[in-house]
């Protein structure tokens, strides 16, 4: 396993830990002033400074990006396929603009809720379904771009509203349907706080190995959590063995950033320079 402890250049930052602080060029402003050299920044980040400020803003700033959020939300009702269709192809488009590394996919729940408007549905069979042929088909115009689609399981709180898609297994029973070949281009992005409590992870971790996995991202799990999506923990904070999962990741040969993506309205209250700081030293001392 790589040693961290010594410096942060395997850190990467969803903008997302730092989204009340500033905008997406103030975000990356702050990067550069702690040496953080990728970022992961998200579509309505982008959106507000406009793309093509951002592009020349990561171009000039020198930034990798360790993904692209977000692209998926597939299921809705009918009227509302080419809708999906079209918002996935533009994601891409923006992705590719930016030079991100992958896109990540949140693949959506019930269609009322993962595209608004959509006659409501309890059918999670038919929203499985409808991941399944979504995916396929946003890896034929992704693959043109040369563009990897990583899939991000969510804990299964969020199975109704944000994604039907929750273990390890899940995703890459996906990956492998859609894409047999192991052709690089799909694969998942793990994230310690959706999965760590899953007992088949270590197993499924082999079983993606290096060419399944194309984002790692770190957070904590505390105890009690109050808000199930805005209360995320900083590493070190609550039970999560961050370490262990890493480990067993790198043993599978990935060697990419290690990005921390922190919603928290207790983190969003700090000054992003204390956000950062403490980012930096959670990554060297806990990750």
């Amino acid at each position: 396993m790589r040693d961290f402890s010594n410096d942060h250049r395997w850190l990467s930052l969803n903008t997302a830990t730092v989204r009340k602080q500033g905008d997406l060029l103030e975000i990356m402003d702050a990067c550069a002033r702690h040496g953080i050299r990728a970022i992961n920044p998200w579509r309505d980040q982008v959106a507000a400074v406009g793309l093509d400020r951002a592009a020349r803003a990561v171009r000039d700033a020198g930034l990798d990006l360790s993904g692209y959020c977000r692209g998926g939300m597939f299921v809705s009702d009918a009227a509302r396929r080419s809708e999906v269709r079209d918002d996935n192809r533009r994601a891409v488009d923006e992705a590719k603009a930016l030079g991100a590394s992958c896109i990540v996919l949140v693949v959506g729940g019930l269609p009322q809720f993962s595209r608004p408007g959509s006659a409501p549905s309890k059918d999670i069979a038919a929203a499985w379904t409808q991941v399944h042929d979504g995916i396929a088909e946003m890896l034929d115009y992704a693959r043109a771009a040369n563009l990897p689609l990583a899939i991000e399981p969510l804990h299964p709180a969020y199975a109704a509203d944000r994604a039907c898609v929750n273990t390890t297994k899940q995703a890459l029973d996906l990956c492998d349907a859609i894409d047999p070949a192991r052709s690089g281009m799909l694969g998942i992005a793990l994230d310690v706080y959706h999965v760590w409590w899953d007992p088949e992870l270590m197993g499924q971790i082999e079983r993606a190995g290096t060419d399944r996995i194309l984002a790692f991202h770190v957070c904590d799990w505390l105890v009690p959590t109050r808000d199930m999506l805005n209360d995320r923990g900083m590493m070190g904070d609550g039970v999560i063995d961050i370490r262990r999962v890493r480990a067993a990741v790198e043993s599978q040969g990935f060697a990419g950033y290690c990005e921390i993506e922190i919603f928290s309205n207790d983190w969003w209250g700090r000054p992003m320079d204390e956000v950062l700081r403490t980012c930096i030293e959670r990554h060297r001392t806990v990750v």
